[in-house]
């Protein structure tokens, strides 16, 4: 279990986590909450404005969140669960695109 842990993604600041993840709206509270990766809410919030500014509406600001998430897990997946893992195998289309 402990190779799950050797993902790049940062480590978390000192803080309370659970603050932040309380002043997120509901949908990305319910979005982290099914997220396949454990996303820090203040990370979710960043991309949520970004995602925002782009312009579109919920529907794709969630697409383009599922979307990061593919992309995380396909970077890390061949490093984890190596290179046979689905996740690192469609994540090389997915970043082809």
């Amino acid at each position: 279990m402990r190779r799950n842990l050797r993902t790049r993604l940062r480590r978390g600041r000192p803080g309370d986590a659970w603050a932040s993840f309380d002043r997120l709206p509901p949908v990305l509270r319910a979005w982290i909450a099914g997220a396949a990766i454990p996303w820090c809410p203040r990370s979710v919030a960043r991309l949520w404005a970004r995602v925002q500014a782009e312009g579109g509406d919920e529907t794709a600001w969630l697409d383009r969140l599922d979307r990061a998430e593919a992309r995380l897990l396909a970077r890390d997946a061949p490093r984890i669960w190596g290179e046979g893992h689905p996740c690192a195998q469609a994540g090389r289309r997915v970043l082809r695109r």
